[in-house]
């Protein structure tokens, strides 16, 4: 009394013979001496001269020469007791430079404002203002219709030849 799929139930089968049919698969399950799996007792095991034996594929990463010298050295390292985080000499040298580099651009530039007269320091802070009024002109202008920019383009050349008959 096996149901396939797609199959149904007949109605008058109670749900008890349902049990006893899946109770009665497990019993068969147990009874099978390899667990009723194929997968877990392959044919090269009993030792079939037909098949071939499957072999463990090299891993290509490690199988190359480059791996292997960085391996080795690696090792060598530990054993000396240098740790994996430690940076060559010249790398060490070249960011210690460049560290000491920022640190004498950084003094220069904090020297060279305590340095400024108050005039100085005026005429910055002008020429910062007017560059804000150029840019918030810039933006005004860019967000005028395209009319108006004619038109003022037409007020120049008209102005223009205005003065060159005049002279």
């Amino acid at each position: 009394m096996s149901w396939g799929t797609g199959q149904q139930l007949p109605p008058a089968l109670p749900r008890a013979a349902l049990r006893k049919s899946a109770s009665m698969y497990t019993e068969i399950q147990r009874e099978r001496p390899d667990g009723g799996n194929i997968l877990t007792h392959p044919d090269y095991i009993d030792g079939n001269p037909d098949l071939i034996k499957p072999k463990k594929l090299l891993n290509p990463v490690k199988a190359s020469k480059s791996h292997q010298e960085l391996h080795r050295e690696l090792l060598m390292n530990h054993k000396r007791g240098l740790g994996v985080e430690s940076k060559p000499e010249l790398q060490r040298v070249l960011e210690h430079r460049r560290r000491d580099l920022l640190i004498k651009q950084k003094k220069e530039e904090e020297e060279a404002k305590k340095l400024q007269s108050p005039f100085e320091k005026e005429l910055l802070k002008r020429h910062q203002r007017l560059d804000q009024l150029e840019k918030e002109q810039e933006k005004q202008e860019d967000h005028a219709p395209e009319f108006i920019k004619v038109k003022e383009n037409l007020r120049r050349t008209s102005t223009v030849t205005g003065d060159e008959k005049a002279a």
